[in-house]
């Protein structure tokens, strides 16, 4: 889990919504990730998800937000991950 700078482990802050693909930079008041840092917006999480991660059960919480002077040191990914889950093929409810 994360990303391993020298002994410093912290969280990837994925670039997206791992359904709709909405933009979550690292700033993002709208991420919500699982235990394993699967992640997906507000929107997605909330309403397709009631809450509950698709990929591993696990409840979802706010993304903690990496203060902007860390970010050149320890950036978040750019690798977009989106998944196939049934409750991302239409509109959200």
């Amino acid at each position: 889990m994360g990303s391993d700078s020298g002994d410093t482990k912290m969280m990837i802050l994925k670039p997206n919504c791992e359904c709709c693909d909405r933009d979550l930079p690292p700033a993002s008041m709208s991420a919500r990730v699982c235990s394993f840092e699967c992640t997906f917006c507000a929107d997605c999480a909330e309403h397709r998800f009631d809450g509950l991660c698709p990929n591993c059960g696990g409840a979802f919480v706010q993304r903690p937000v990496r203060p902007p002077e860390k970010l050149a040191a320890f950036p978040p990914s750019t690798k977009r991950i989106t998944k196939a889950h049934a409750a991302c093929a239409g509109p959200n409810t």
